[in-house]
């Protein structure tokens, strides 16, 4: 009887076709000169490394020849390539051919000509940056190119652990990789934004059409606004800032609202902020006013559990004038934030000098001062709170005449494209688990990899959604 050998292709069928639709394997290769000794070029592993992590099997990097054993890679590859091709020593050193090369330069030149090929339309750029958590302990670097592994600020809640810092540019239509860039684990956002900036102000003045970069609120502040003035850009104004807090009260108490839809509205405000003339879009919204409206009920309720207490201890305490009790009260009512105070009263406790039941000629001891107070909520500050916490305000240096305010919002919306890529690249189904590796530099052109995967992964949603 004739022995029967099942492969699975799945859905890395689309993934191989895209990959030789895009040349991924012949311009890597052009890039990273294959050795004639080795069994599969620099293109094919790193072929095989998104494959790896696109077939979400959720395993380490070392485990990649135990993934491709029951897949036919003859079609995905190319005949002749076997699973043990891929091993962790062959991956290691593709790796380091990648980092050698210049991670952000190789993920740059594959990402423009995929782009030009797909036709992408880049009108809006969209930045932000995440953090990786890392287990075990990293290998010394000798190359002062590679990257710091420490600890900082995370993203993925975890200070326990150290982490590398990834920033990652990308495209309104699909949401596509442009610019991928690892950085030290504890840069803040802030640098990194002020130097993405001052990198794309070349590249959009060399730009034959109007291209603008949006981002999150670390975007707007006062170390980025001088490269920010030569520059297009729509951020998500700090709502610490007290300017912004008078914007939305100004739009609330003017009420010149415009609709963009049926549940956004929005207020334009013409100001200067950091020496820049700009446009400051209020914008409210009702899914905004529901989370608003959840949120100021849990504030509320946690205050008034905490008010019942103080209370009880306010009750309880004896005054030696009504002065002094009502004072007590007002420096508590003074911490309310959502609650006011509704009516109180004092009540004497009168000591007489002598035992027993006193008489009417009885000399009196002492006076004690005992207060009594009902609190009730605000609802005109609360309904205040809720009005605020439903807006945000979105500010920008582009003129009305080339970018509408209704673009304007739309395009800040559609930054959850980058945020979407920051959470498929941390999924746990995603090979995020293979950066068990331990030398930064190769952390580095993992990371490259991984964002190379996300950009086979949009355009192959972007393909199959516009057929």
């Amino acid at each position: 009887m004739a022995s029967v050998h099942v492969e699975r292709l799945d859905h890395l069928g689309l993934i191989a076709c895209m990959i030789k639709d895009l040349g991924l394997i012949s311009m890597i290769d052009a890039r990273l000169v294959p050795d004639e000794q080795e069994d599969i070029t620099p293109g094919e592993a790193v072929a095989g490394m998104i494959l790896n992590g696109l077939g979400f099997a959720h395993r380490p990097l070392s485990l990649t020849p135990q993934f491709f054993t029951n897949k036919p890679l003859d079609l995905l590859c190319r005949p002749g390539v076997r699973a043990e091709m891929f091993n962790r020593f062959k991956l290691g050193r593709t790796l380091d051919e990648v980092h050698a090369y210049g991670c952000d330069l190789l993920l740059s030149e594959l990402a423009l000509a995929g782009c030009a090929q797909e036709r992408l339309e880049q009108r809006f750029h969209h930045l932000d940056t995440t953090s990786f958590s890392l287990s075990g302990n990293s290998v010394p670097e000798s190359d002062q190119q590679a990257i710091r592994i420490t600890h900082g600020y995370s993203k993925d809640h975890r200070p326990d652990l150290t982490q590398v810092v990834l920033e990652l540019l990308v495209s309104q239509d699909g949401g596509v990789p442009l610019v991928s860039k690892s950085w030290d684990g504890n840069t803040s956002d802030t640098p990194i934004f002020k130097e993405r900036a001052e990198a794309l102000m070349a590249a959009f003045a060399r730009s034959p059409t109007p291209k603008y970069l949006v981002a999150d609120a670390k975007l707007s502040t006062e170390d980025t606004a001088a490269p920010l003035a030569k520059l297009g850009f729509i951020p998500r104004i700090p709502g610490t800032l007290k300017l912004v807090s008078q914007a939305m009260t100004q739009a609330l108490e003017e009420d010149r609202w415009q609709r963009l839809d049926e549940a956004t509205r929005y207020c334009c405000l013409e100001l200067c902020h950091y020496g820049m003339a700009q446009r400051w879009l209020v914008v409210s919204s009702q899914a905004a006013m529901e989370r608003a409206e959840a949120s100021i009920t849990k504030a509320q309720q946690r205050e008034w559990e905490a008010i019942e207490k103080q209370l009880l201890h306010l009750h309880a305490k004896r005054f030696e004038t009504p002065e002094a009790a009502q004072a007590a009260l007002q420096v508590l009512s003074k911490s309310w934030r959502y609650h006011q105070l509704d009516a109180s009263r004092v009540i004497d406790h009168k000591r007489y000098a002598c035992k027993g039941r006193p008489t009417p000629t009885s000399p009196l001891k002492a006076i004690a001062w005992q207060i009594h107070a009902q609190v009730r909520p605000a609802q005109e500050v609360i309904e205040a709170h809720k009005q605020q916490r439903a807006c945000f305000v979105i500010g920008t240096n582009i003129p009305a005449c080339h970018v509408s305010d209704a673009e304007v919002i739309r395009a800040y919306k559609a930054q959850s494209g980058v945020e979407g890529g920051c959470r498929f690249l941390k999924d746990p189904l995603f090979f995020v688990s293979s950066l068990f590796v331990k030398k930064p530099s190769r952390i580095q052109g993992l990371l490259m990899v991984m964002t190379l995967a996300l950009l086979v992964y949009s355009l192959t949603q972007r393909r199959l959604r516009q057929q």
